[in-house]
């Protein structure tokens, strides 16, 4: 059994902050091929599309295509305010290393 992924509530916060869907719009969080570790995260406001895992949480929306979700399973998406910037990230249990730049792993 595939555990979707969790969404914080910092990061929920922040697609609020931002008019996400007020726009109409939400989160994708998805996987490719490429990185310097074999596999990257992309991560972008965008429609929601027929198939997509829709998560839900303060009149937001994160969303990841059935692709995807094998690689993101039990994983966590968070929003990070740090002096280096602020951005989304994700914390994946199934990632065996990752890159520094946090964007690219391997399983």
């Amino acid at each position: 059994m595939t555990l979707p992924p969790k969404v914080t509530d910092r990061a929920f916060a922040r697609l609020s902050e931002i008019g996400a869907s007020a726009e109409g719009k939400a989160l994708r969080v998805a996987v490719e091929g490429g990185g310097c570790s074999g596999f990257q995260y992309d991560i972008k406001l965008d429609d929601v599309a027929d198939g997509d895992l829709v998560l839900e949480g303060a009149g937001e929306k994160v969303v990841v295509d059935e692709v995807s979700l094998p690689f993101l399973a039990d994983a966590v998406i968070d929003f990070s305010d740090e002096l280096i910037g602020a951005r989304f990230v994700i914390e994946n249990p199934n990632a065996a290393s990752s890159c520094g730049c946090g964007t690219s792993f391997s399983i």
